[in-house]
């Protein structure tokens, strides 16, 4: 696990004290090593975290005939396999690192390489003949890829905040990004919170050439449902599961492994019987998973180490926390992952995770509707929203709700696992600046416009693997682990378990009332004492809700509304009555208030001398 920042210019020759401090800003993502590579045109900076052939695999790695010049973030699962291929062609290796391999493979195959990649994995290749940058992110977006066009200087890295640094670097906030945000709770857009940054899409590489970049896609999301007994399914499901583990277990040193309550990361436990486990949790009542995670450890023989996170770490921590995030970040669970990847870091350099399963298999309760309102869907469209028109104009009755909400398709309604302000109160909150007349449904139309055909679980899964998952889950996961110098493997994000949960019918991943991924949990049976089998999905709760009632952090979120850039963005006698009502238990408005103190944070780091504050160190640079 890495980082890698770096720049190609048309006209100058490279500024290497510059190229310097952009790779210093990335430390924290691989402490180990450092590299340059400096030429007429193309400069590239790495920080390496040595997890595979620890004396070799130095980077920017170049070609044995010095042409190819490579400099990667990640971990390719199948490199011993194309290792044996490359050497079959002639291939010689000097290093037994994958990173040599992906390099090989780049000069065997070119552009085709990406296809046969196992892994997670970001990187680019400068070709000094062709003076020609090709670069390439993971089907799933596991590891991330940020580029800018400044000028003549074609900017590219694994974090945003490693351009700025550069004196041709411009940075200016992105305006658009602002109420996006504000739905969604994270950074919804292609160009990101930074005005002229994008981050390359999952599944995509590109080509730059002569201050020219073309962009193309190696790998497509699609479902293929095909009939299956379930007994068959689960028995396949814990086959390839089992299988991905034991990739993922590849390393030179230690591999610890995530521990919940729930049944992902309890299944990843199971196979992988890491010596040592590790959970988070809080001292308020229901807030707390540690007991859960221990007494499984307990089953199964294994070692657990936890911390419970006090409210004074939680808010000493939020403008770290907004810092490594790079862009604004409103998603609870970041502040508990922060403290839970800081815990492994002082033992391990790797652990194990179950991001990615929910989204695959079909795992949260918003995918999961009851038999009665299926039934009522099948009645004409016209028919229910008449009927919903009418139960509109009637005062509050038990069932308004569901026949509302079942006259609308499901790309009216559904924006992801995380609905925070409607457009109309988005509208209303923000100043002018920072309104649009677009809406979140312009954002999400496209992913729904490419599976019109299919029924609404797939639709809803598909959304959130092209939005929620990639710039929510697995953004705050690599952020978070990298910020504590810490490599996240996740086995469930896996090519070969994607060919099997992509075949599963929407009408097997659900049973009864409640009951999500029903045949992964079926899987789990010969894995998991039962309890554990059954447990829904919780998360990383978080009690902010109750916090935000107390004195002191009322205080502490009042303050921050009433400081005087945030009139800017804001109007900021609303958000002051949105506090008002949840201090006096009028209403629960602290996810709306989080997703804008978390911005306001974001820009105190980012942006001090627009707010007239200090400028921000990092704690773990």
């Amino acid at each position: 696990m890495c980082g890698f920042t770096g720049f190609v210019s048309q006209s100058s020759a490279p500024d290497v004290q510059a190229l310097h401090a952009m790779g210093d800003t990335i430390r924290h993502r691989g402490p180990d090593e450092e590299g340059h590579y400096v030429d007429d045109h193309c400069a590239i900076a790495h920080r390496r975290l040595s997890i595979i052939d620890l004396a070799n695999g130095h980077q920017p790695m170049s070609s044995p005939d010095g042409r190819y010049v490579l400099a990667y973030n990640g971990e390719i699962y199948n490199f011993q396999d194309l290792r044996r291929e490359l050497e079959a062609a002639g291939h010689t290796f000097l290093t037994n690192s994958d990173t040599e391999v992906l390099l090989h493979g780049y000069m065997q195959w070119g552009a085709g390489v990406t296809a046969r990649l196992r892994g997670m994995f970001a990187f680019v290749i400068w070709d000094k003949q062709r003076q020609e940058l090709f670069g390439a992110r993971d089907p799933f977006g596991i590891k991330p890829f940020y580029y800018a066009v400044m000028g003549d200087l074609f900017f590219f890295g694994s974090e945003a905040k490693s351009f700025l640094p550069h004196p041709g670097f411009h940075k200016e906030l992105n305006t658009a990004a602002l109420k996006f945000y504000l739905t969604f709770q994270y950074s919804a857009l292609n160009e990101s919170f930074f005005k002229g940054v994008y981050r390359l899409l999952p599944g995509h590489q590109f080509v730059h050439r002569n201050g020219v970049t073309e962009f193309s896609s190696y790998h497509t999301i699609s479902f293929d449902p095909q009939p299956m007994p379930l007994e068959r399914r689960a028995e396949q499901i814990r086959e390839v599961v089992t299988e991905s583990v034991k990739a993922h277990e590849i390393s030179d040193v230690e591999v610890g492994a995530f521990l919940s309550g729930g049944i992902d990361s309890s299944v990843i436990t199971a196979l992988s019987r890491p010596d040592k486990t590790y959970s988070v949790g809080f001292a308020n009542k229901g807030f707390d998973e540690t007991s859960e995670a221990r007494a499984l450890c307990d089953e199964l023989g294994l070692r657990n180490l936890s911390k419970t996170i006090t409210p004074e770490e939680f808010f000493s921590a939020l403008p770290a926390i907004q810092y490594y995030a790079d862009e604004p970040n409103a998603n609870l669970s970041t502040v508990p992952l922060y403290f839970l990847s800081q815990l492994a870091a002082r033992d391990v350099k790797v652990v194990l995770s179950g991001e990615g399963s929910d989204e695959l298999f079909g795992g949260y309760i918003t995918y999961h509707t009851t038999r009665p309102f299926r039934a009522y869907r099948k009645l004409p469209k016209g028919l229910r929203r008449a009927v919903a028109k009418a139960a509109g104009k009637l005062p509050a009755f038990h069932g308004q709700g569901f026949l509302t909400k079942a006259a609308k398709e499901v790309d009216e309604y559904f924006v992801g696992q995380a609905f925070i302000f409607g457009n109309d109160e988005a509208q209303r909150v923000l100043k002018p600046e920072f309104r649009s007349e677009l809406t979140w449904h312009d954002v999400t139309a496209p992913y729904f416009d490419a599976v019109k055909d299919a029924d609404d679980l797939t639709k809803m899964q598909y959304l959130d693997l092209h939005m929620w998952q990639p710039l929510d889950i697995l953004r705050k996961a690599d952020r978070m682990t990298m910020a504590n110098s810490l490599e996240l493997r996740v086995p469930y994000l896996d090519r070969e378990v994607w060919a099997v949960a992509r075949a599963i019918p929407s009408a097997q991943k659900m049973r009864g009332k409640s009951t999500t991924k029903y045949p992964l949990r079926v899987a789990a049976e010969t894995m998991l004492p039962p309890d554990w089998v059954k447990r829904p999905k919780v998360g990383f709760p978080v009690p902010f809700v109750a916090w935000l009632r107390e004195e002191q952090y009322y205080n502490w979120a009042r303050d921050l509304i009433n400081q005087d850039y945030v009139a800017r963005f804001f109007d900021q006698a609303y958000l002051l009555d949105l506090l008002e009502q949840h201090y006096t238990g009028r209403a629960r408005t602290h996810r709306k208030l989080y997703t804008v103190l978390s911005f306001l944070i974001w820009y105190q780091v980012y942006f001090p001398e627009e707010c007239g504050c200090q400028p921000f160190v990092p704690p773990n640079d």
